[in-house]
């Protein structure tokens, strides 16, 4: 469902005052993605852990057509997410906690039916699955108050909320539980992985560097560092992998 292949990514940022005074509009170039191929099969869970800075987010902006490579290609199930349009957006689903992208003077249960709309969904159906997804996601009681007085969890409840209006069968998380106290992230957890994923049929990457989320959700884990794919494990071997384990 998921295909990469030699995905490259370079950014260039804006130049500081010493580039300024060169004559120079951007400084050094950053390398975000180098060589990166992977492959997710439908209806799997793969995590990808690395430290801050890795390319975890790049990764999946380009994988949800947001950004273009610079070099490589990618598919989401038949589609090249680099010419895929609104086919593409059918198909692929980014959730992240993105609080700016939200209208802060619009409640909850607004903000998601205004992204239903935009998802092209008529107006009853757009209702009935944002009633479905506030009760899903405990949203429910705060579902009329302003999205500005929602505290950072709940603001990425909705954010998952948001991400599942539509059907698409691929989604791209990252870091879906950031920010919940540990029982609802649990329960968050145990509804993307069993009735979001698995019961649907769906196929999940999931960017995180949390071991329990990556336990809780995942099927397998590949490990990121400097733009470069270095590894995969199974889900036992988190811990060895990233250095954690005391020294026996």
């Amino acid at each position: 469902m998921i295909r990469a292949y030699g995905l490259e990514k370079e950014f260039r940022p804006p130049g500081g005052m010493r580039e300024l005074l060169r004559g120079r509009l951007f400084g050094q170039p950053v390398r975000a993605l180098a060589g990166v191929s992977l492959e997710v099969k439908t209806g799997e869970i793969c995590c990808v852990m690395g430290p801050n800075g890795s390319g975890k987010t790049t990764l999946l902006r380009v994988l949800a057509g947001l950004i273009l490579p610079n070099a490589g290609r990618a598919e989401i199930g038949s589609i090249d997410v680099a010419h895929g349009g609104a086919a593409l957006r059918r198909e692929v689903a980014m959730i992240i906690g993105d609080e700016r992208s939200f209208h802060w003077t619009l409640s909850g249960r607004e903000n998601l039916q205004f992204f239903a709309a935009l998802h092209g969904l008529a107006v009853a159906e757009g209702r009935r699955r944002t009633e479905v997804l506030l009760d899903r996601l405990g949203l429910t009681e705060a579902a009329d108050r302003r999205f500005s007085a929602y505290s950072r969890g709940m603001k990425q409840r909705l954010a998952v909320a948001r991400g599942l209006l539509g059907s698409a069968r691929a989604l791209l998380l990252d870091e879906p539980t950031l920010g919940l106290d540990p029982l609802a992230a649990r329960e968050l957890r145990r509804f993307l992985r069993e009735d979001v994923i698995k019961r649907e049929g769906r196929t999940a990457l999931v960017c995180s560097n949390d071991p329990g989320e990556v336990r809780a959700l995942g099927d397998r884990v590949l490990y990121l560092e400097r733009g470069a794919l270095r590894g995969e494990s199974t889900l036992a071997e988190i811990e060895g992998k990233l250095g954690l384990l005391d020294d026996v």
